[in-house]
């Protein structure tokens, strides 16, 4: 049995003010078979998201500057 898709979460680069996403929100619906299309807002908790994901990538970025390339990263290849 093939498995089916319900929908798709579309995930935006930046955030765009509501006044100026009545294009974006219009091409999405002409897109063949799409039922609906709801904004989301952004708020507290995808920016506190962002910042950790943001705190992560430095963390590890500073770890690889002092440290260099984890040799077992990868496993043995010779």
């Amino acid at each position: 049995m093939t498995t089916r898709h319900a929908g798709y979460l579309v995930v935006l680069t930046d955030d765009i003010r509501e006044d100026a996403a009545g294009s974006v929100l219009n091409a999405l619906r002409m897109v063949k078979g799409v039922a609906a299309v709801a904004p989301v807002e952004a708020d507290h908790t995808q920016a506190v998201a962002r910042v950790r994901r943001d705190s992560q990538w430095q963390r590890a970025l500073r770890d690889l500057a002092r440290n260099g390339p984890d040799e077992n990263q990868f496993g043995d290849s010779g």
